[in-house]
């Protein structure tokens, strides 16, 4: 009896023991600790941007839906107030052209930030050091509700306000105006048999 509660025990903590190796090896693959490493020589790409949302450091740099590279950094320039960023490009991607968008993408609906590059047509290559001058910045959700809700509300207001509102109130207005000068006929002929007759 004492060796079976042994031989249960010692089952139990293997187990456990399994059960934290896969919730570290999840966690790192989550937070992409896993893919850390850099190459030496990859090169270095900048990019500016209004808003960076929650992107993160070590979030992907993809193209065309391949990882080729990783967000080194991301600082803010007290010059033109934008968060720059810093990509570690794999220096077997070293043809990216001079004209290639950065934008700022969201996995999924709720899922994590990377930046996706999009290619142009033009001849010349990245070096290290260079910027990518066209960038668009994340899409927050709070601002998108925002600016729904304000356009709404401005186009009730022109709906409100418009000149054709204004007509239709200025029309039915004139209608009763004008009903009301025009005499029912039962009136009129009461007016008429009042009226004294002439000798």
């Amino acid at each position: 009896m004492m060796q079976q509660s042994k031989v249960l025990e010692t089952w139990v903590g293997l187990f456990v023991v399994l059960g934290m190796v896969s919730l570290f090896f999840l966690a790192m693959k989550v937070s992409n600790l896993a893919d850390l490493h850099v190459k030496d020589d990859s090169y270095r790409l900048f990019a500016h941007f209004q808003n960076v949302g929650s992107l993160r450091e070590r979030a992907p740099v993809s193209m065309a839906g391949v990882r080729i590279g990783r967000v080194n950094s991301i600082r803010f320039d007290n010059k033109t107030y934008d968060a720059v960023v810093e990509m570690r490009i794999e220096p077997q991607y070293n043809t990216i052209p001079t004209d290639t968008t950065a934008n700022i993408l969201t996995a999924g609906l709720l899922g994590e930030q990377y930046i996706g590059l999009t290619a142009g047509g033009e001849e010349g290559f990245f070096k290290d050091g260079d910027e990518i001058e066209l960038s668009q910045s994340a899409m927050v959700l709070e601002e998108v509700i925002c600016r729904f809700l304000f356009n709404k509300a401005e186009s009730g207001s022109e709906k409100k306000d418009s000149p054709h509102a204004n007509h239709s109130e200025d029309a039915h207005a004139g209608q009763k105006t004008k009903g009301a000068l025009v005499k029912n006929p039962d009136d009129r002929n009461a007016d008429h048999k009042n009226k004294p007759v002439a000798r």
